[in-house]
């Protein structure tokens, strides 16, 4: 059986829990009384399920991986130096420098899909327009007329909970934020595979179109929808139920 609930709120780090019944768990109140992240102890205290990202924690993720080391490389590309620095000094001041870039580029990622989130839950463009009648024009390209529901929290008995960017009914799409142009467009990773599968099973959606759909934000209004096939669908599955054996077997929740 799965639960959905519908819940807005954002938690301040990627520590996602949700009760059995679909509410989304990211912070419970502490013994000083202040909110504080979830933790593991606490999800087996209060009986919560990890989120499908929790999940594919477990596994190598090769697409962040690869951004991370392009912010470290352009970094030390474009950091000069500073005459007499030890070499370790200057290497902390990449490290820093990779840091922050990389803060920066994904807080701005963050305030584009945030901004499209808040137009399919009735917000209105906001400052970004020209990204989510982009992104809109492409989807309904893709998938015809939609009532598409936003933000949409679940759990289900097969142990995991999670929140999905749009769905339809007979379509679960997610959302990607990027830097990228229209001479190189981005692809598809096997976690993006796995969490839009965890999806569809999650919400007994098992015959559900899956999309992750990418939004540039580097440039306005382009956008690049990559539809996974059923046969992927089916392949994402069992790597995800894998991993989903492996993190209880470790965590012993």
């Amino acid at each position: 059986m799965t639960l959905v609930v519908s819940n807005n709120d954002h938690p301040a780090e990627s520590t996602h829990w949700y009760t059995k019944l679909g509410t989304p768990a990211y912070q419970v109140m502490g013994k000083n009384g202040k909110m504080r992240n979830t933790t593991l102890r606490d999800a087996r205290e209060k009986h919560l399920v990890p989120s499908v990202t929790t999940i594919l924690k477990s596994a190598a993720s090769p697409g962040l991986e690869r951004w991370k080391i392009d912010q470290m490389l352009h970094s030390a590309l474009t950091l000069p130096t500073i005459a007499g620095e030890r070499e370790a000094d200057y290497l902390d001041r990449i490290r820093v420098d990779s840091r922050e870039q990389g803060r920066k580029a994904a807080e701005r990622g963050t305030a584009v899909h945030t901004a499209i989130e808040g137009f399919y839950l009735g917000k209105g463009f906001g400052a970004y327009e020209e990204h989510i009648k982009g992104f809109e024009s492409a989807i309904t390209k893709q998938f015809g007329e939609c009532s598409w529901l936003a933000e949409r929290a679940f759990a289900t008995d097969l142990g995991f909970g999670g929140k999905i960017d749009l769905c339809s009914g007979k379509a679960i799409l997610d959302a990607k934020s990027k830097e990228f142009g229209p001479d190189k467009m981005p692809e598809g990773f096997d976690e993006h595979l796995m969490q839009l599968a965890a999806y569809r099973m999650g919400m007994d959606l098992p015959t559900a179109r899956c999309a992750n759909v990418f939004v540039s934000v580097t440039h306005p209004g382009l956008i690049h929808i990559h539809e996974w096939s059923d046969a992927d669908l089916q392949r994402g599955w069992k790597m995800f139920v894998g991993l989903l054996g492996y993190w209880y077997a470790k965590t012993g929740l």
